[in-house]
């Protein structure tokens, strides 16, 4: 069973640029103290900053680390990750192949879908039906077949729920990150030590009794009725903004989430399935 003695939930961003108001750190103990946000050493968090505060974290205790992007894009179901191109086909070689071709500043991934691949990605009318672009891996199709909605896939670049440039430079700070880290389920489960795993904010919103399609918080009462449905004291600092208030409900969530063996093995997720597309910590 997990032995974590903290829990991690970071709200990650793709956006271009050095410094992401986008990005939130919401750290907690084991037991019931509310997560508190983590401030970045600078302001505003820079990826780069994170990789670095995971590994410096990942040392000093037993640490459960949730990111909320697509640690891979789909493979199973069409044999490749960008059909047709030359690229890797697993997932920590794909990783080291976007980090390899991508120059964008503070480990972005922009790059790879508005120039190196660019024909995989949707990002509007002139690239004809977007249907045709609309891939998801097998955990994401679990989700919606069950119920909680069809997630966003890698492969649409525009509007606001797209997730394409966040995971893409997710997975190049992945890359930076996991010798020092495992990173479930490509790595194993670990004897000791800290893990990384894929999270979704709106799975631990539901869980804490958010309806579907109202998972944001956006005052004190909601945000305290989710905690306390997690098993966690009630935030007592400032109302956090959509992006700190869904990593301390995450981390609350990953707290209670992390003890429940049927998590940590889904009937799909297969040896292939970990190798190549990794799965979203919390569906079953």
């Amino acid at each position: 069973m997990p032995r974590f003695a903290r829990f991690a939930a970071i709200d990650w961003s793709g956006a271009k640029g050095a410094r992401h108001k986008g990005i939130a750190i919401a750290l907690c103990e084991a037991g019931d103290a509310v997560p508190h946000l983590v401030s970045g050493p600078e302001g505003p968090w820079s990826r780069r900053q994170v990789a670095d505060w995971v590994m410096m974290e990942a040392e000093s205790a037993d640490t459960l680390f949730g990111f909320d992007f697509s640690f891979a894009p789909p493979f199973v179901r069409r044999g490749g990750y960008l059909p047709g191109d030359d690229v890797p086909d697993d997932g920590p070689a794909f990783w080291a192949y976007v980090d390899a071709i991508c120059d964008d500043m503070d480990l972005g991934g922009a790059s790879l879908l508005e120039v190196a691949h660019r024909r995989h990605f949707y990002f509007g009318k002139a690239d004809g039906l977007k249907a045709a672009f609309l891939h998801h891996r097998v955990c994401e199709a679990l989700y919606n077949a069950g119920g909680g909605g069809k997630p966003s896939t890698v492969y649409d670049a525009i509007g606001a729920a797209q997730v394409a440039k966040a995971s893409f430079a997710g997975m190049r700070m992945l890359h930076h990150v996991r010798p020092e880290v495992p990173v479930w389920p490509f790595d194993p489960f670990p004897a000791a030590g800290s893990l990384i795993v894929e999270i979704y904010t709106s799975i631990a919103a539901r869980a804490a009794g958010r309806p579907k399609g109202r998972t944001k918080m956006r005052d004190a009462l909601a945000l305290n009725d989710a905690l306390a449905a997690l098993g966690s004291r009630p935030h007592d600092g400032p109302m956090p903004d959509d992006h700190g208030a869904d990593a301390i409900v995450t981390a609350a969530w990953m707290r209670q989430a992390a003890t429940n063996p049927a998590l940590w093995a889904p009937t799909a997720l297969t040896s292939e399935v970990a190798r190549t597309e990794g799965w979203t910590f919390g569906v079953v």
